[in-house]
Parts: C-alpha cells; structure tokens; sequence
C-alpha cells in the first residue's frame, strides 16, 4: 500500500465523519437537547 493512497484514504474517512457529524447535529430531534446544553452555563447553583 503506497503512503498517498493510505492518505487518501484517511482523509476521505475523515470527511465521511465530518458530514455524520453535520447531519446528525442539524437534526431536529437534537434541537432540545443542544438548546438546553447552551444555557447551562447561564444557570446559577
């Protein structure tokens, strides 16, 4: 296995995963939980 085609490959994974994360952080089902995880710092003891 040449080093570039093992770069390639790697890179094409990488972007493969980057897009699962996209999709899976864009869908509705998730708004709540993501809303709610942004206010936690604002929330007092």
């Amino acid at each position: 296995m040449d080093i570039n085609l093992l770069r390639i490959l790697v890179t094409v994974a990488s972007f493969v995963v980057f897009i699962g994360i996209m999709i899976w952080v864009w869908r509705n089902r998730n708004t709540a939980d993501f809303k709610e995880a942004a206010n936690l710092p604002f929330e007092e003891d």
